[in-house]
């Protein structure tokens, strides 16, 4: 199985299929609120059935979204 792999920028992913296999999305805040089980945990995040990797940042609609361990955590909005 290919690793993912980082890439420079923040692909566009557009909004999360609920056919398709997506990582939990969290407010950044939420974050400090969970207690991760290291065994449960991932080194990757699924968007749309696409993994990426721990630190890969993606663009869904204007939201940012940064994959820390397994989940999708918004990190900013974009203004128009």
């Amino acid at each position: 199985m290919k690793k993912p792999v980082k890439t420079l920028h923040a692909p566009h992913v557009g909004a999360p299929d609920p056919e398709l296999k997506t990582s939990p999305i969290l407010d950044e805040e939420d974050d400090e609120l969970l207690s991760f089980d290291r065994e449960l945990e991932e080194a990757v995040c699924f968007f749309n059935g696409v993994s990426y990797a721990d630190g890969q940042h993606v663009l869904s609609g204007d939201e940012l979204l940064c994959c820390e361990r397994g989940v999708w955590l918004r990190k900013a909005e974009r203004s128009h």
